[in-house]
């Protein structure tokens, strides 16, 4: 038996049919050596051990159950019996394009030489997922929105993997402590924790997965409410990682409370929304080359950023005005 080189991580709770596409794309991989699987039911209610059975013959596979913790706490249970040299960890809602384990081991070999020990890259959607998906998709990833600020080449802020697609050395996540006991936001914790003690992160755009997002606009809305909240909580446990750009939402979220009284003494404020709304339409539709794709753009672009801007400003409230303890932050599962 070769030696296990890298551990994939899987946390899932209540996703059958996505945990089922996700070890299809690894049941295709061209790598069948040197790697293991580890997959751990955070308390779903209903095990998904019988759907992890049939994929054993085929995927070097590992299940676990335990009762509902949070994601950090169900990945670092798989991190404490993987025996690979790397962990690569993935979200149970994302699918691995062919050839991802070959692009993987290749930059674990590129990382090691380089002195780097967390590696990230970008989440994609597909054509078989829903417009309002791929709205969403679009939301998330555009440089119009602080969608852009999770991480490129590009990016408005220093680049911090995140757990939908992070390639970790086992040595770094060990001297970080693993993940912190955080229900959200825990996977940017990490990646500061390992950059503040010395680590380095690369953005890897080869390193890309298959993301399937949100279903509907009001589970988006959580989604990027709480990631506003955690990013008070974030800056709460690393001072000074609240940047000008985190704050871009919460000003958005004033300007449009405020935009009637704004347009009484300055009419041309509305031209001016228009404009910057047919632009944003104009982008998307670059992007994804949909008409309308690029019109439910504009709402799941409102979303993002009216969702992050008050989740900001409730944090804010919460754990700097009301001074609660953050390790409370997120007591409701994450993965509703």
């Amino acid at each position: 038996m070769s030696e296990i080189k890298l551990s994939v991580i899987v946390p899932v709770y209540n996703r059958d049919e996505e945990l089922s596409a996700l070890l299809d794309s690894l049941k295709r991989q061209a790598i069948h050596e040197g790697y293991e699987v580890i997959v751990v039911d955070d308390g779903s209610e209903t095990s998904p051990e019988y759907l992890t059975e049939k994929y054993k013959a085929e995927v070097p596979l590992t299940f676990i159950r335990q009762k509902n913790q949070g994601p950090g706490p169900a990945r670092n249970t798989g991190a404490q019996i993987a025996g690979g040299q790397w962990f690569l960890f993935l979200d149970s809602d994302c699918e691995l394009p062919d050839g991802y384990l070959n692009t993987a081991f290749r930059i674990i070999n590129d990382s090691e030489e380089k002195g780097v020990s967390l590696v990230g890259g970008p989440d994609i959607d597909r054509e078989d997922f829903t417009l309002l998906q791929k709205a969403i998709n679009y939301a998330m990833t555009s440089p119009l929105t602080t969608g852009g600020i999770r991480g490129s080449k590009k990016a408005l802020d220093k680049y911090y993997p995140r757990s939908f697609n992070m390639l970790v050395s086992q040595q770094a996540f060990n001297d970080a402590g693993g993940f912190a006991p955080l229900r959200f936001g825990e996977d940017l914790d990490l990646s500061m924790r390992i950059l503040s003690g010395g680590g380095k992160s690369l953005f890897e755009p080869g390193l890309e997965v298959v993301h399937r997002r949100r279903t509907s606009l009001k589970a988006f809305f959580k989604q990027v409410f709480n990631s506003g909240m955690a990013r008070i909580v974030l800056n709460r446990r690393h001072p000074g990682t609240l940047r000008a750009v985190h704050l871009v939402p919460s000003f958005f979220v004033l300007f449009v409370i405020f935009l009637p009284l704004i347009i009484i003494w300055m009419p041309w404020v509305l031209y001016f929304c228009m404009t910057a709304a047919f632009g944003l339409i104009l982008h998307a539709f670059i992007c994804t080359n949909s008409l309308l794709v690029s019109f439910l753009s504009l709402a799941t672009s409102f979303v993002q950023l009216s969702g992050y801007g008050l989740g900001l400003m409730f944090g804010w409230y919460r754990f700097t005005l009301r001074g609660h303890k953050t390790e409370y932050a997120f007591t409701e599962s994450f993965y509703d």
